[in-house]
């Protein structure tokens, strides 16, 4: 895609990467892909905001090439050090060793122990203010969205935030790159809640500390390093991020994440009917099968909503594997304060519910039902099934006289 411009003197010169498999190297974008966003200002001084990683460096430099040469360059903004942002620096700092990169003073630590690069390095202090001319740029600290030196950068002519990875999504860019020209805009959401999820929800209070932050800044466009850029309504992204980061310790809608795997079709057959009752209550339920599916599509139904049903067999005494393995992403992001219940099938012993337990001790989840069951399920106990599905919803229901936090 050709450089777009943005507001007057302000360009998008972004890459779309529709090859990388694995964003961070573990989650799946084959289908999605992912955009690399870079700006460019064009004033009496001219700055590059955002990079891209080093597969991906020649596109950017043709994208940057295409509106000035890179000996014309007086300023590289690194917003965040991560490699996804930064990998294209090296061959961009040969190219234009004039420019002066301005990052914070944790990045600048960075800049040596990923690149090599001391000199023409400028500290940039959180609320300073640069000109360009017209044009001028305001700096913002919000460590820990999601990395200690992260910055946010304000141009306050023309009011763009570049975000960085706040804000931001997964998904190539579809020939657009604003959210009003976007034909499937509920596409660029759910990839913004996947990207949350995977990447930032860890550091969720961080995020509402960023929100708060910028709140006193007025916003025309939010510019951010991956996903749409969002300039019609600016409010909905950042509302959108709000919610998510308050689900960290807020209690979600009601609603049912049925996770279970199944070596013989047993599970799989009370899986059925468990989803049967669930849906009978009429609360919302997504299923998904643990050893086909990736966790990074597992994890925004989990951070969405308030129950989790687990349905795995047992394993040599154990919880089946891919279960397992599930399990320790949702540890991993650490989502506590769910209801859960869990189902199963074994044969000579039992063991799954007791290592599923185990596992998610961290996470203070309220077990509320049980259903194991020995070799394949009987008419009468997938009934029962059937059953316990129904009462798990209801339990998700909010009780009448109690106030929903």
């Amino acid at each position: 895609m050709p450089a777009i411009e943005i507001r007057p003197d302000i360009y998008w010169i972004g890459v779309n990467d529709r090859t990388t498999d694995l964003f961070e190297g573990m989650w799946p974008i084959t289908e999605e892909g992912v955009s690399y966003n870079s700006y460019l200002i064009l004033d009496e001084k001219k700055a590059l905001i955002d990079i891209t990683r080093n597969t991906q460096e020649a596109n950017l430099l043709a994208q940057l090439q295409g509106r000035l040469d890179c000996h014309e360059l007086d300023y590289i903004v690194v917003n965040h050090m991560e490699p996804d942002h930064t990998g294209a620096l090296r061959v961009l700092r040969s190219l234009a060793p004039q420019a002066t990169i301005l990052c914070s003073a944790k990045a600048q630590a960075m800049l040596k122990d990923y690149y090599g690069i001391t000199d023409n390095v400028q500290v940039v202090a959180d609320g300073e203010t640069l000109s360009l001319g017209k044009h001028q740029l305001q700096f913002h600290m919000i460590p820990f969205v999601h990395w200690p030196e992260t910055m946010a950068t304000y141009e306050t002519t023309e009011k763009v935030l570049f975000s960085c990875d706040a804000f931001g999504g997964y998904g190539a860019l579809r020939g657009s790159i604003f959210d009003d020209q976007a034909v499937d805009l509920a596409h660029y959401e759910r990839e913004a809640l996947r990207y949350y999820v995977n990447i930032v929800a860890r550091f969720s209070q961080p995020t509402l500390n960023a929100i708060k932050k910028l709140g006193g800044i007025e916003i025309a466009v939010v510019a951010p390093s991956h996903g749409l850029i969002w300039r019609r309504d600016t409010k909905r992204i950042i509302e959108l991020y709000r919610q998510w980061a308050l689900l960290a310790t807020n209690q979600p809608d009601p609603g049912v994440t049925l996770i279970y795997g199944s070596m013989y079709g047993n599970t799989e057959a009370m899986m059925n009917a468990v989803a049967q009752g669930i849906s009978r209550a009429g609360v919302p339920v997504e299923i998904f099968n643990a050893a086909r599916t990736h966790a990074s599509y597992i994890l925004p139904s989990v951070w969405t909503h308030s129950g989790v049903m687990i349905g795995a067999p047992t394993y040599e005494v154990g919880l089946f594997t891919p279960m397992a393995e599930q399990l320790r992403y949702i540890i991993e992001k650490r989502i506590s304060n769910r209801k859960a219940a869990f189902f199963g099938s074994y044969g000579w012993s039992g063991g799954a519910l007791k290592t599923a337990k185990q596992l998610v001790e961290p996470l203070k989840w309220e077990w509320v039902e049980t259903l194991e069951f020995q070799g394949r399920a009987t008419l009468e106990q997938l009934a029962e099934g059937e059953a316990f599905g129904y009462r798990f919803a209801e339990s998700l229901k909010p009780q009448q006289g109690v106030i929903p936090q």
